[in-house]
């Protein structure tokens, strides 16, 4: 299948939309633009020393390999899901724009996690996006590997994404990332709740594969460079101290108690399909 050669736009219209919240005077374009990605506000890293996911991952699975077929058979593992709450949980997944997207481990950090509950936590969530979601797109560029939606002529379950990424690259996932990424943090900064939030990283990438947007290998790929950007955050000076500062918000903010709609994302998680 011919495919055009754009931005990983899917991606990029979830930085552009949090640059408004993080970052002051972010980018205001739309991810259509082939220079969005370009024109997107700093995070911490300068982009001569983000890590390249072209040097550090093997080529996608080629068609008609062993590793497609693996590919393929994780797809239909968990085709039962559409129409379930896990579904719907996968669809709330897809959204990366803020303030949506900061409250996704609230839940299983035990912290409420919002611009007004804990400002600088919120704020580092969103900068790193950017550090983590450009170093994917050396390969996103490289290999603009078609998604399985694409390939299989099925819907996803976010639509107003559909459109975008039918001419996006699918490897790796960007997604898969940043929920990653901020799981390794969130781990860091609460770590008596570090098995649920790696556990809720782990669930936010496989919420692609559930949405039928990327194959199991973009979602592997995905967290291997989320790990190398956090590893590579440690060293700058800026972020290390704003997770400092994250830190200490988040035992003045304490702990807060269950909700129901914690209730009903564990339950979507735990279903079976």
């Amino acid at each position: 299948m011919r495919r055009s050669h754009g931005a990983a736009a899917g991606l990029v219209a979830g930085l552009i939309a949090l640059a408004a919240w993080v970052v002051p005077g972010g980018a205001q374009e739309s991810a259509a633009n082939p220079s969005a990605i370009a024109n997107l506000p700093p995070g911490y890293l300068a982009r001569e020393v983000l890590p390249n996911s072209l040097a550090l991952l093997p080529p996608p699975p080629a068609p008609g390999s062993e590793a497609m077929a693996r590919d393929e058979e994780a797809r239909d593992s968990v085709q039962a899901y559409r129409g379930t709450p896990r579904w719907t949980l996968a669809a709330s997944d897809a959204d990366l724009g803020f303030p949506h997207a900061a409250g996704t481990f609230s839940c299983a950090a035990g912290i409420p996690i919002s611009r007004e509950a804990t400002p600088r936590l919120f704020g580092l969530l969103g900068k790193m996006l950017i550090d983590v979601g450009l170093s994917t797109y050396t390969a996103k560029t490289k290999y603009n590997r078609t998604r399985p939606f694409v390939v299989h002529e099925t819907a996803t379950c976010f639509p107003p994404d559909e459109a975008m990424l039918r001419n996006d690259g699918s490897y790796p996932s960007g997604h898969s990332a940043a929920g990653w990424g901020w799981a390794l943090v969130l781990a860091e900064l609460v770590p008596d709740r570090s098995d649920a939030i790696l556990q809720r990283g782990r669930d936010f990438g496989q919420s692609r594969l559930v949405c039928d947007v990327h194959w199991q290998s973009d979602i592997d790929a995905g967290r291997v460079i989320a790990s190398g950007t956090v590893a590579r955050l440690h060293a700058d000076p800026g972020f290390r101290a704003d997770l400092d500062a994250a830190r200490r918000e988040i035992a003045e903010v304490g702990s807060a108690p269950p909700t129901e709609a914690c209730a009903s994302e564990a339950a979507a998680l735990s279903a079976l399909p």
